[in-house]
C-alpha cells in the first residue's frame, strides 16, 4: 500500500495526463475511473485494488485490477462478463467485490446502474422509426420552376 501513496502524492501534486482541472473540481479522464472525479479514492493509477465497470460490444464488463498482476501490466485487469438482467448483475457485483472497500462497490453498482439506465435508453431510441432527411439542391430546383413556367 507504501506504494500507492507514493504514486498519489506524485499524481496530485505534480502531473497526471488524465487530469482536467475546472474553476471548482478537478476530474479524471482515465477510461477506468469509476467516478470521473480526481480523487485519492477513486483513482485507478494510484489504488493498487480496483474495481470499475466498462462497456464492451453492448455488455456491461466488471474490471479488477488486484495488486498480484501489477507485475504483467497486460494482464493486470481482470474482466467478467455481467448478465444482462439487473438485478443477477448486481449479484455478481457483489460476490466478485466480496471483500472489497465499501467505497468501492458501492460506486460500481452506480455505475451499474447508469450504464444499464443507457443501454435501455439507447435501445428505445433505435427501435424508433426516423423520420429522414433528403436535401433537394437550390439550382435544382431553379431549373424545375423555369421549365414549368416554359412549358
Amino acid at each position: 500500500m507504501q506504494r500507492d501513496d507514493v504514486i498519489w502524492n506524485a499524481i496530485s501534486n505534480h502531473f497526471c495526463s488524465f487530469k482536467t482541472q475546472t474553476k471548482t473540481q478537478t476530474f479524471c479522464r482515465n477510461k477506468y475511473n469509476i467516478t470521473g472525479l480526481c480523487t485519492r479514492q477513486s483513482c485507478p493509477l494510484a489504488n493498487s485494488k480496483y474495481a470499475t465497470i466498462l462497456e464492451q460490444d453492448g455488455r456491461l464488463v466488471l474490471y479488477m485490477k488486484t495488486i498480484e498482476r501489477s507485475h504483467q501490466p497486460k494482464y493486470m485487469w481482470e474482466t467478467v462478463k455481467l448478465s444482462a438482467k439487473y438485478e443477477k448483475a448486481l449479484e455478481q457485483i457483489d460476490k466478485y467485490l466480496q471483500y472489497w472497500p465499501k467505497f468501492l462497490v458501492h460506486k460500481a453498482k452506480q455505475r451499474l446502474t447508469k450504464m444499464t439506465q443507457y443501454i435501455i435508453r439507447r435501445e428505445r431510441l433505435m427501435l424508433r422509426t426516423k423520420k429522414e432527411l433528403v436535401a433537394i439542391p437550390k439550382q435544382y430546383e431553379r431549373l424545375e420552376k423555369r421549365r414549368e413556367k416554359k412549358a
